[in-house]
């Protein structure tokens, strides 16, 4: 699927098809949180083409699935940044709730979902006017946002209250919250859709959703404090195949002879 690569703060726009509008290999977008700004990667010669002013403090990125737009939340102004990548331009500048973080973009581009920390609520953006059109109640201190490949659920990490909320994105409500280890920060959704990994910093863990239940079905011990993750597009493994069983060949017994009676 034609998407997005977002970790700590980059988001390189990843195209399947090649679109007239999009004759270059793609950019890497870099927010920059310290300066206000955001840096373009020319990712063939590896070298910086452009530097973008934004918000004070940019954090999350996140592109388009079609590469036209980057979106960068900026925690420190409590507003989203549009970049135009044909002109690397901002085009538009959104107010969200405090702090914002964690972005995330529907498989069909058409809205943004972010994450406010210090006002709890997740800020749902139509990509086609760049207005607010939902504001969603969630957790205490979300932190991270990852949508389903279907589009049709978006999981919030909720630092401080140590949980997860499922939005459903056709009504923006909230349908479950999932309990999770100590200090929810970063969340990964498998490719098949049906497992959510967050990583929970203070618990030295991470919990693995069952997306289909919304209930935590497994708990991984890893190093201190893990804070982000990203998930593989494969297993990342390669297996040996089992062998298939040889199915059982049950040859027909040939008919018993007839033995004639006595006195025939």
């Amino acid at each position: 699927m034609a998407g997005l690569a977002v970790l700590a703060g980059l988001a390189l726009p990843a195209v399947s098809s090649s679109p007239a509008w999009a004759d270059s290999s793609p950019d890497a977008y870099v927010a920059n949180g310290s300066s206000s700004s955001v840096s373009v990667i020319d990712t063939v010669r590896n070298k910086v083409t452009a530097t973008i002013h934004v918000g004070s403090g940019p954090q999350g990125v996140a592109s388009t699935p079609n590469g036209r737009r980057v979106y960068v939340t900026n925690r420190n102004s409590d507003t989203v940044s549009v970049i135009d990548t044909a002109r690397n331009k901002v085009v538009a500048t959104i107010p969200v709730g405090g702090m914002p973080l964690g972005v995330a973009i529907t498989p069909n581009g058409r809205r943004v979902y972010v994450a406010n920390v210090s006002s709890d609520t997740v800020s749902v953006i139509d990509t086609r006017t760049n207005t607010v059109v939902a504001t969603v109640p969630v957790g205490s201190g979300p932190q991270d946002v990852a949508i389903t490949p279907d589009g049709l659920r978006a999981y919030v990490t909720n630092l401080d209250s140590n949980d997860v909320s499922v939005i459903d994105t056709t009504t923006n409500t909230v349908v479950a919250t999932v309990p999770v280890g100590s200090g929810a920060w970063e969340v990964a959704i498998t490719p098949n859709g049906r497992r959510a990994y967050v990583a929970t910093g203070s618990s030295n863990n991470v919990q693995v959703i069952d997306t289909t239940t919304n209930t935590v079905v497994d708990t991984v011990p890893v190093g201190a404090f893990p804070d982000a993750l990203a998930i593989t597009p494969g297993n990342g493994r390669h297996h040996k195949p089992e062998k298939p069983k040889k199915p059982c060949h049950y040859a027909p017994q040939p008919a018993s002879p007839c033995r004639a009676s006595p006195g025939e």
